[in-house]
């Protein structure tokens, strides 16, 4: 049986090893076991039967607007609704603080825009680019498209 939750301090290694099996890969940005420590707060898991096949987190930027980011799930089990259930997850956490928008930069924009995310440029979102941006590796070289979900008119009320 799937289910979705938040994560446990118990998570913070299965998280770690399924980000890095996708940044390996080179299909997201590395995160250390330390900054996943810091945000377990943020993260989702998805269980399915006990395992840990999927993570998620919904990072706060600022008073308005929130980042979808780490967002993986274990190969094997793709393409089962597993990573649209943690975005809508952290799209509902994102309601529920009141916050105008949800992004993410991904190299995946088509899997966003299928939660009713659009595509936006990633200088709309300043707090992320001056803030941690600068220091990525691939500052200059960025192939991370920035997707966008506007909540302000959204009527839909978060499941509790």
């Amino acid at each position: 049986m799937l289910c979705i939750e938040p994560a446990k301090l118990s998570d913070a290694e299965a998280i770690h090893k399924l980000v890095t099996f996708w940044a390996d890969r080179g299909d997201m940005l590395h995160r250390p076991i330390g900054e996943i420590y810091e945000a377990i707060r943020d993260f989702k898991v998805a269980r399915l039967d006990g395992e840990v096949v999927g993570t998620g987190s919904l990072h706060i930027m600022g008073a308005d607007l929130a980042e979808v980011r780490s967002l993986a799930v274990k190969e094997d089990v793709q393409a089962k609704g597993i990573g649209a259930g943690i975005v809508s997850q952290c799209v509902d956490d994102a309601r529920m603080f009141g916050l105008d928008r949800v992004f993410a930069l991904t190299y995946k924009p088509g899997f966003f825009e299928k939660q009713g995310f659009s595509l936006a440029n990633v200088m709309e979102f300043p707090q992320k680019v001056w803030n941690e941006c600068v220091r990525c590796p691939f500052f200059t070289n960025c192939k991370e498209v920035a997707v966008v979900l506007d909540l302000k008119d959204d009527l839909r009320v978060p499941l509790a």
